[in-house]
Order: structure tokens, then C-alpha cells, then sequence
């Protein structure tokens, strides 16, 4: 699909070259920081350039004086109906309205496919996310960062990358063992006997009740009088099952599904650390040191020692970081290193992690690790969730019936639904913490952003379904559309409408590049808003009406602008998984 943008910048690119062949600008100019982009008021142009501003030096040109040059040009060139030289040096181009009616008609012929893009050019990219620790259900936290990395993997997918979405199981650590002991607990307690109050330091969810029970209708009484040593690994093993079992439910209510489940425990039973902190070692980039306190430590809590130390600070980090803990165990940082070096190596030297907030501290040294690992072959990106604060009607909300501390995942899924929570998780940054009122996302009005855009959709349907009554199917096929008048469409607000449709395609290779999905939430808004308005000025003159008994071929051009709206929005949710509807109930 065409990025108009990235297609205007060729064009410029084409001009100044064909300067240079004319002997009126210096031969080898190096074009690459030469970009289009929409000006910073519409009011000024449809597309804007800083050719002149960043040439004019190794040209020896002044900056407007090129500008008027490059001008001059641009003037004859069959899509470009002005061109006027702004500010210090800054080149504004107004568009031809064919121009803007050929890239509608591009939308309907591709439909939801539109804005579709090859810049990824099929590079592998890993995108990890949720990866909870298998110790109970989902909460709403996780949610978001599960959508947002399912959201992202499909933009990706759409701006032409090979995406595998992956989730590594933390299956190694202390949390595994507490786990298994509190199922142990709950066991005993299907069994018949009396645990009174849950100890400090187990999980007290009522979720393992159930946990416990299946144990114990799986093996009977096989590990009532058994010593821990005897119990803890299968339980763990059990436990971690059941767990995952009801996470990757968790996931599926909200339409999640990972190609990819890594076990950390498989990775350290297979060696994979040693065998990752060897490259490292053979780069000379562990050594035996002592620390520095962290800041804030009083010196008589810390206790200075000999630690394996990874030279993380070599690579941007703040400090060096330990590879083994105080009992020579290791570290999850020699685990998570293992984990990286074990994604790169099959393939993907592209990575995101998509982390809950409070690993912010943990991102320098992870990236540090990821550029060591590879010889800064591979990259890591890391995007940090913010926290969801949930509310009621402007009452906040934080205690869970099931899990005891937190409201679980499938909790608010069951109460809004899976469109409605995937939206709402993807209208802020993902840096931005966010607030989810109950009563506000089911609310029908136009401050609830996807019901908002919903309606879009459904009211663009709904033209659709009425046109049938004074067109023939064959009239209204999307082909048909795309080859009606579509120069008919000359009111300000319509074309401004097919303005907006056609910065998708830009809009989604700026948003993979970058891996910022909530752009797209902001986009489809904008769209919104824009139609909803025509649609409400039709309702005040006749004129502006997408359907005129008598004008045919303009309600012909309008119902494409409805189709092509149509379609951009149904591309937009399916980014989001989120399934655009025909009709709001």
C-alpha cells in the first residue's frame, strides 16, 4: 500500500537529483535525511519537506533560495498543485484532488488489508509478553501487557515482519517451590484434615483449593506422610501444570494464543546458563569482584564479598551485576542471560520483552547482556506496562473473591468482555498508567473510545445496508465503488475524511517502527470523530447526506467514502483483536 509520504519523498528525492544532472546543485548530495511529513497546520499544505533545510550546506545553497528552486519543479508534477516555500527554508506541497481520490480507491480494492506494508521485508522478530509466574491466575495487570503484545505482534505483522510470540515460563526460581507447598497444603486439606490459617509466605488464593483437590483425586493419599523431599518435585510439577492450564484460559478468554512456551527449568536443566556465561567468559566479560553498597544502604547491612560479576557497565549499564547468589546458586539474571542468548540463536536477533512496571530497574542490564551475548548483533527492546487502577463508578476496586489479593484477569473480562477490555488496555501509552472504570467502558456515549469507534463501524454498516434499498448489489460491490465518481467528493469535510484514510498505511509503519500500538487507538478515534461529524452535518443539511434520491452518482462516491471508512476501521480493530461490529445492541 502506499505510504504517500514515503512516495512524496522519492519524488522530492527524484527532483533534486535531476538538479544536480542539470549542473544547478553539486553531483553525490546525500539524500538520506531528506523526509515528508504532514505539515504542523493543516491549513499550510498536505505534505511538508526539509530537503532544502538539510542540503543547502553541501549544496552552498541558502536554504529558501533552494527551496524556491525545488519549488519551481514540484510545481509541474502532475500530483502537486502548489508548492510554497515557508519559514527558514521548509517546503509545503498542496496535493491534487485526483491524488487523494486515487488513494480511496486504493482503500476499498484492498479493504481491511489496506495499509498492509513490506517494510519489515519478513525479518524474524521475537515479541515476548505476559510471562507471569505460573502461580495462580492472571490479574488485570497482566491483561495489559498481554494485549499489548498481541497488539503489537499484529502490527508487526502487518507492517511485513515474521513474528513469533512467544512466553517463558518461569518454571526455576524460589516462587515454584513455595507454590508446590501450598498445593501440598490444600492437598491435605482435600483429604480431610484441618490446616487452619494459610502460613505466611504461601500463596492463600481459593484457587488451589481446586489444585489441591485434582491432586489428591489423581494420586490418592501417595504424599500425605511422604517427607518434602519425597513430595516437592512432582507437586511443583503438578502444580506448575495446573497453573499454566489455567493461565493459558486466562489468555484465551481475551483471544491470546503464543506460538512458542519456554521453560526456564529445561533451559537450566540443559545447561544453558554455562553455556551462555562461557561466551561471556571467553569475551572476558566476567570476573571475580566486590560490589559497591546500592545507594540508600546503610553500611552496617551491607556485607561486601567476592561475587561472579558480569561487566554490564561496559555496555551502558549503571554497575556490574551479579551472576551468582551468596549459596553459589545462580542468579535470574544468569538464567534470563541464558534465555536471550537461547532466542538469538534460533533466529531472531530482534527481540521485545514486554515487562510490568516494576522491572524497570532491570531493563539496562538485560539489554547489556543481549549486545555482550551477540557481539551487538541482536537487539532488545523493552516496553514497560503501567499499572491498571481499577474502578466502579468512580470507586476503586481492588480485592479479588477468587484470588483473595488482586482482581483477576477473567474477572473483568467476564464483566465487559474481551473487545471491550482489549480496547480500553490500548487507549494510553504503555508507559501511562490507566484507569478502568466499570460503568465507563460499558457506558454508550462518545466519551467512551471504543464504543465510540464501534458505533463508527456499525453506523458506516448501516449506510451501507440502507443504500440497498436504491442500488443494485452490483452497484454497491467494492470494485463498483472504486470505480465510481469519486471526483464527486469535493466538500471540505470529505476530503478530509479521504485525507485521514489515506495516512493509514504511514500510520501503521510508524507505529511497528517504533512499537507503539496505542497509535493506532488515537487514529481510529480521530476517524471516528471525523465521520460522526459529517454525519451529524447531513442531518442538518440535506445536502451533505450520503445517500440523495436524485444525485446517484454522488451517492454513489459517498457510499465508497463509507466503505473505505468501513474498512480502515475494521483494519484498525483487527490490529487490536478486537471484532468490529454490524450493529450496536
Amino acid at each position: 500500500m502506499m505510504n504517500l509520504f514515503a512516495h512524496f519523498r522519492e519524488v522530492v528525492a527524484a527532483e533534486v537529483t535531476a538538479l544536480a544532472a542539470a549542473g544547478s546543485l553539486p553531483a553525490g548530495l546525500d539524500l538520506a535525511r531528506i523526509a515528508v511529513e504532514p505539515p504542523r497546520d493543516p491549513a499550510h499544505g498536505d505534505v511538508s519537506t526539509n530537503a532544502a533545510m538539510v542540503l543547502a550546506k553541501p549544496a552552498r545553497k541558502n536554504p529558501r533560495e533552494l527551496a524556491s528552486m525545488l519549488a519551481e519543479r514540484l510545481k509541474n508534477h502532475p500530483e502537486i498543485v502548489g508548492a510554497e516555500v515557508a519559514g527558514p527554508g521548509f517546503l509545503n506541497l498542496r496535493l491534487a484532488a485526483g491524488f487523494w481520490h486515487a488513494r480511496l480507491a486504493d482503500a476499498l480494492r484492498a479493504g481491511p488489508a489496506y495499509g498492509d506494508s513490506r517494510i519489515g521485508g519478513g525479518r524474524a522478530v521475537n515479541v515476548e509478553y505476559v510471562s507471569a509466574n505460573p502461580t495462580g491466575p492472571l490479574h488485570v495487570g497482566h491483561g495489559r501487557g498481554a494485549v499489548f503484545g498481541d497488539a503489537l505482534a499484529a502490527l508487526l505483522e502487518k507492517a511485513g515482519f515474521s513474528v513469533c510470540r512467544e512466553y517463558y515460563i518461569n518454571d526455576a526460581g524460589a516462587q515454584v517451590d513455595v507454590l508446590a507447598r501450598s498445593t501440598h497444603l490444600r492437598y491435605r486439606e482435600a483429604l480431610g484434615e484441618s490446616i487452619g490459617a494459610i502460613p505466611d509466605g504461601y500463596y492463600p488464593g481459593e484457587y488451589l483449593k481446586e489444585t489441591g483437590a485434582q491432586l489428591a483425586a489423581r494420586d490418592g493419599r501417595k504424599w500425605l506422610d511422604c517427607p518434602e523431599s519425597k513430595w516437592l518435585a512432582p507437586v511443583r510439577r503438578f502444580a506448575i501444570d495446573a497453573m499454566m492450564a489455567l493461565i493459558r484460559a486466562d489468555l484465551e478468554a481475551i483471544g491470546i494464543r503464543h506460538a512458542v512456551f519456554s521453560s526456564e527449568r529445561d533451559l537450566v536443566e540443559a545447561g544453558a546458563i554455562e553455556r551462555a556465561l562461557a561466551t561471556l567468559e571467553a569475551a572476558g566479560l566476567v570476573y571475580s569482584g566486590v560490589l559497591e553498597p546500592p545507594k540508600g544502604m546503610l553500611p552496617e547491612d551491607w556485607e561486601p564479598r567476592p561475587q561472579t560479576l558480569f561487566r554490564s557497565s561496559q555496555f551502558g549499564d549503571d554497575v556490574d551485576r551479579p551472576l551468582k547468589k551468596s549459596d553459589g546458586s545462580w542468579t535470574y539474571f544468569a538464567a534470563d542471560i541464558a534465555y536471550h542468548l537461547d532466542k538469538f540463536r534460533r533466529g531472531f536477533s530482534e527481540m521485545i520483552d514486554v515487562w510490568g512496571a516494576d522491572h524497570g530497574g532491570y531493563v539496562k542490564r538485560m539489554q547489556a547482556a543481549v549486545t555482550a551475548l551477540t557481539g551487538g548483533k541482536g537487539s532488545l527492546d523493552v516496553k514497560l506496562c503501567q499499572l491498571v487502577n481499577l474502578f466502579d463508578g468512580g470507586q476503586p476496586v481492588r480485592m479479588s473473591k477468587r484470588a483473595g489479593t488482586f482482581v483477576t484477569l477473567r474477572e473483568v473480562v467476564d464483566e465487559v468482555g474481551r473487545n471491550v477490555f482489549r480496547f480500553i488496555m490500548l487507549t494510553r501509552r504503555n508507559d501511562q498508567a490507566l484507569d478502568f472504570d466499570f460503568a465507563k467502558v460499558m457506558e454508550q456515549s462518545k466519551d467512551n473510545p471504543v464504543f465510540y469507534v464501534q458505533y463508527a463501524h456499525a453506523r458506516a454498516a448501516s449506510v451501507l445496508r440502507l443504500a440497498r434499498e436504491q442500488f443494485s448489489e452490483a452497484e454497491l460491490r467494492t470494485e463498483s465503488l472504486a470505480e465510481s465518481r469519486l471526483d464527486r467528493l469535493a466538500v471540505a469535510e470529505e476530503l478530509m475524511l479521504v485525507k485521514l484514510l489515506a495516512s493509514w498505511p504511514r500510520l501503521v509503519e510508524s507505529a511497528a517502527e517504533t512499537h507503539e500500538p496505542h497509535r493506532v487507538a488515537f487514529y481510529l478515534h480521530d476517524l471516528a470523530a471525523q465521520f460522526h461529524m459529517l454525519w451529524n452535518k447531513g442531518k442538518d443539511d440535506a445536502r451533505l447526506r450520503f445517500l440523495i434520491a436524485e444525485e446517484r452518482e454522488l451517492s454513489l462516491a459517498r457510499l465508497a467514502l463509507v466503505q473505505g471508512i468501513k474498512h480502515v476501521i475494521a483494519s484498525g480493530l483487527r490490529v487490536f483483536g478486537v471484532e468490529p461490529v454490524e450493529e450496536m445492541r
